[in-house]
């Protein structure tokens, strides 16, 4: 004869209940994170906005109001600061929209209109994931920054120089086949 009798619950512990809802709230201590991140991503996508601007303004001046200061070494590194400063914006926006997705809830938008919105993490991995890649690109630009002022003192300067772009062309070509292996 089978018994079809549930299997007896333990008895609750005093206090389980309540003290499983405190875990399950203190997810959103990662607010704590997720709301300064924003903020930074804010204030440095303004910066950078405000570089690029000073860039065209003086760019104006020089060309059109025949501004005495030459602007032609300055141009090229204050966009890639720029562009620097946007990358690592992005990063903020990426880490602390993961974060949020990940601890208190999915984004109903970019669930529903674009599911493969950088917003849209599953996992750690995945966030750490999108994360390296836009870092790496924000080393690579600082990178080209650097190179930008470099003045040649000899020619093995200049291999130097051509071995180390080699090297990230190579890390970058290694770092898009990963990422077409990982997405098949």
């Amino acid at each position: 004869m089978e018994d079809n009798k549930k299997p007896r619950q333990p008895a609750p512990v005093p206090g389980e209940r309540q003290f499983e809802s405190l875990l399950w709230g203190s997810r959103l201590l990662v607010m704590l994170a997720v709301i300064p991140s924003l903020l930074g991503a804010t204030v440095l996508f303004l910066i950078g906005t405000a570089d690029i601007i000073k860039v065209v303004a003086d760019t104006f001046v020089y060309y059109l109001a025949g501004g005495t200061q030459d602007i032609h070494d300055t141009v090229v590194p204050n966009i890639i600061m720029a562009v620097d400063i946007y990358l690592i914006a992005v990063v903020l926006l990426i880490f602390g929209s993961g974060i949020y997705r990940l601890f208190v809830s999915p984004i109903d938008q970019a669930e529903s209109q674009a599911p493969n919105h950088p917003f849209n993490v599953h996992s750690f991995d995945q966030l750490k994931d999108k994360i390296a890649r836009v870092v790496i690109l924000a080393v690579i630009i600082e990178f080209f920054r650097a190179v930008v002022d470099i003045r040649f003192q000899t020619p093995l300067e200049a291999i130097y120089l051509a071995v180390s772009v080699l090297a990230l062309a190579a890390s970058l070509y290694l770092m898009s086949h990963a990422h077409r292996t990982n997405d098949h």
